[in-house]
């Protein structure tokens, strides 16, 4: 199983980027995806999350109308586009695929993890 994310980078204030994480080694359109951040000294955050057929989604509140999660199964491919960018923002994002089809919100449910992409936003 290999999910590898990509699409990180060095980012001013406001800026956009758009984050993708290619998955193989498993069945990629069964399983719902998540994607996580993390900083130095402070607990992996659920950022955003979608369903199997891309119909649900969820988002962390501090993400919520400038980021958007969607997927193309076609693909196997998991995107996030990030806009309205903040220096709270800078992270190293990950990529997860859960056990099952619906929306997870729960560390736990999530089974497989990518390697990450470091996001930085400069003020």
């Amino acid at each position: 199983v290999q999910l590898q994310a990509s699409g990180g980078g060095l980012v001013q204030a406001g800026g956009s980027l758009r984050l993708s994480c290619a998955a193989s080694g498993f069945t990629f359109s069964n399983n719902a995806m998540g994607w996580f951040r993390q900083t130095p000294g402070k607990e992996r955050e659920l950022v955003a999350a979608i369903n199997w057929r891309g119909e649900s989604t969820y988002y962390a509140d501090s993400v919520k109308g400038r980021f958007t999660i969607s997927r193309d199964n076609a693909k196997n491919t998991v995107y996030l586009a990030m806009n309205s960018l903040k220096p709270e923002d800078t992270a190293v994002y990950y990529c997860a695929a859960a056990s099952g089809f619906a929306v997870a919100t729960m560390d736990v449910q999530y089974i497989y993890w990518g390697q990450g992409t470091q996001v930085t936003v400069s003020s």
